[in-house]
């Protein structure tokens, strides 16, 4: 199964969901959440090409984007392959 990472901030409603779709098909994630963490949110700036929002979501090193990209991705029919379960 793919490495899936997500990070997050505190009451963030799109952080959220992204979770609850990665739950839903079963998939383990490591989160990091960036509230209070200037390191972690910088590290996520870098690695999401200056993508400064949450969740930012990761798959294998792959950046995927923020929440609505997963769910686009899922739409297409591409989300399962990326994760391993096609």
């Amino acid at each position: 199964m793919a490495k899936v990472e997500i990070y997050t901030g505190m009451m963030c409603g799109y952080c959220s969901a992204a979770k609850r779709l990665l739950k839903q098909k079963g998939v383990e994630f490591e989160e990091t959440d960036t509230s209070f963490n200037s390191g972690k949110k910088n590290e996520m700036i870098s690695r999401a090409n200056g993508g400064r929002s949450v969740p930012q979501i990761f798959i294998d090193g792959e950046h995927i984007g923020g929440c609505d990209e997963l769910y686009a991705l899922d739409s297409a029919g591409g989300l399962d392959a990326k994760l391993g379960l096609a």
